[in-house]
């Protein structure tokens, strides 16, 4: 006994590992029972930190803000680099307006908060505790506890804790209240569930149509005699020839490739372009190409070799010179064709066509390593943690504010990562992290971040529930969930004419809360919203963040 009395309860470094494993252990199980349906997930820490704190286990204060702080750069240096590869696309696609919609929700949500401020509902810590919480955006409550720290430093620990309680107090209807206003916009229109999936389906599938393929019989003579590499359909990086069968054998394409009467070619690419190629030679054929026995094979690699990353297929030496086909290649689950000027990424997945001898040297140009693939690079993650230390500290002045504003340990590593993603590679670096390593950081992180929050805010935590104010921080919670999103919702589908699939995506989305994701997609019976809320979530993550900061920022009155 007191052995365990001297682990949990006497300040020390040893004393904080056995106190946050427990709190990160307890909580995280408390996060994998469902409740309706519906789990905390990692939002369990908070939980059984605010219970840890209520029975006095406490940190020394030093160690408590190193974990916390520390904890709060792994999360959004892994968040940014999670989403910065497509954050960028998600704007300048199909996405812009639904990213208004959402930026909407954000802003709204933050404007009812500052409105409840000003009529005296709730202190400002509380009231971004309670907007964090009400949104489950813990970046948010992240932001605006370094905010905090930026302008208090004195008050930091209060203040935060304060922010602490509002979130917990908000939080679980947080969750429950995205459901809630997805079910009121289906009764309110009384919409089929099941026919807006399979519309939103068709609509992503003319949007972003899939690569495919065709064998084409070379029938024109004006074509005769030209080589495959001159077509425009394949010069311009549209189509791709695979294969082609002379005389009843199927070989592969080289460099010296022509057309000749009755040529059988297979191509791959995007239907226009193969309209295109199919044109400029013959008409179809009816003939299965890939099918029929002959020395070529499909294998796909994964691009894992440094040399590689950023040349482009065909520097690499990957094309009818050496008798091997690039025919596809898929980016963060997107396909594409090898077009010019098109440079690979670590980690891109590259079919190739072509003999055994060919592809063996294709594999060896990309790498295709399962070990380099599932090795994190640590060097450049400690580079970018320091980048974002550094940015985060940069004091910008602002008209109208009490003080400079820093992006801080919140925003710092969160756009130094962000950047980062996008360069992808720089400096004889690779700028990637595995999906696997990503999350891990992401959830040691959040749950050092949880954990310490909870501990600090703890003491407090009943009290402030049991009373009536406590009530009024629930009331205003839940009208900081869901009137946003309720609005949003009847605004999208009465003048905006949003598919139900698509408005359950971006809310979910809107609200960065993947259990929402999950409601819906297992109510509409498919992953239609899913696309939707990846074409949302970098911006609105993105916003909650920068909004958390901001309220502290403007609002703040020492």
């Amino acid at each position: 006994m007191a052995l365990w009395t001297q682990l949990l309860l006497a300040p020390s470094a040893l004393q904080a590992v056995v106190v946050i494993g427990l709190v990160a252990a307890t909580g995280l199980a408390l996060g994998r029972l469902p409740v309706a349906g519906v789990r905390l997930g990692v939002g369990g820490v908070l939980f059984t930190g605010l219970a840890a704190g209520h029975y006095g286990l406490a940190l020394d204060r030093h160690i408590l803000e190193f974990v916390r702080e520390f904890g709060l750069i792994l999360f959004v240096y892994a968040i940014g680099m999670q989403v910065g590869p497509g954050f960028v696309d998600s704007l300048r696609r199909r996405g812009l307006r639904l990213n208004l919609v959402a930026g909407g929700i954000v802003v709204f949500g933050a404007a009812l908060t500052a409105a409840f401020h000003f009529f005296g509902l709730f202190p400002l810590p509380v009231a971004v505790g309670v907007y964090s919480g009400a949104v489950t955006n813990t970046p948010s409550l992240a932001a605006a506890s370094q905010a905090f720290a930026e302008l208090a430093p004195a008050q930091a620990e209060a203040l935060v804790g304060q922010a602490g309680l509002g979130y917990a107090v908000a939080y679980p209807f947080g969750i429950f209240g995205i459901i809630l206003a997805m079910l009121a916009v289906r009764r309110i229109f009384r919409i089929d569930p099941a026919a807006e999936t399979r519309q939103l389906e068709t609509l992503l599938a003319e949007n972003a149509p899939p690569l495919t393929s065709r064998t084409i019989e070379a029938t024109l003579p004006a074509a005769f005699g030209r080589p495959l590499a001159e077509l425009p359909a394949i010069a311009e990086g549209g189509a791709v020839v695979s294969r082609v069968m002379t005389g009843g054998v199927v070989r592969p394409v080289s460099a010296d490739t022509v057309l000749a009467p009755g040529m059988l070619v297979h191509a791959v690419g995007r239907a226009e372009s193969l309209d295109a190629l199919c044109r400029e030679i013959g008409h179809d054929s009816d003939q299965d190409l890939p099918a029929l026995p002959g020395p070529v094979e499909v294998r796909a690699f994964r691009v894992t070799r440094a040399a590689a990353v950023g040349r482009t297929v065909e520097a690499l030496g990957l094309g009818p010179d050496n008798d091997v086909a690039v025919t596809r290649i898929t980016r963060a689950g997107t396909e594409f064709s090898p077009g010019p000027g098109v440079g690979l990424h670590f980690g891109d997945t590259v079919r190739c066509v072509g003999t055994a001898e060919a592809l063996a040297f294709a594999e060896a140009r990309l790498g295709n390593s399962a070990r380099e693939l599932a090795t994190p690079h640590v060097m450049p993650i400690f580079i970018g943690i320091l980048a974002g230390a550094v940015l985060g500290g940069i004091a910008v002045p602002l008209p109208g504010l009490p003080t400079c504003v820093r992006l801080g340990v919140a925003g710092g590593p969160l756009l130094a990562s962000i950047l980062l993603s996008r360069l992808h590679h720089f400096g004889g670096l690779v700028w990637y992290l595995p999906q696997s390593a990503n999350l891990l950081l992401r959830e040691i992180g959040i749950c050092l971040f949880l954990s310490c929050v909870g501990l600090a805010a703890g003491s407090r935590f009943v009290a402030a529930v049991g009373s009536g104010q406590g009530l009024v921080w629930l009331a205003a919670g839940a009208a900081i969930t869901f009137v946003p999103l309720l609005t949003a919702g009847v605004f999208g589908r009465m003048l905006l004419k949003c598919n139900y699939a698509s408005s359950c995506g971006l809310l979910a989305g809107a609200m960065t809360d993947p259990p929402a994701l999950a409601f819906a997609s297992q109510m509409l019976g498919g992953d239609a919203p899913a696309s939707v809320y990846a074409t949302v979530y970098p911006l609105a993550m993105i916003l909650r963040i920068v909004t958390g900061q901001l309220l502290v920022l403007t609002l703040f009155s020492g």
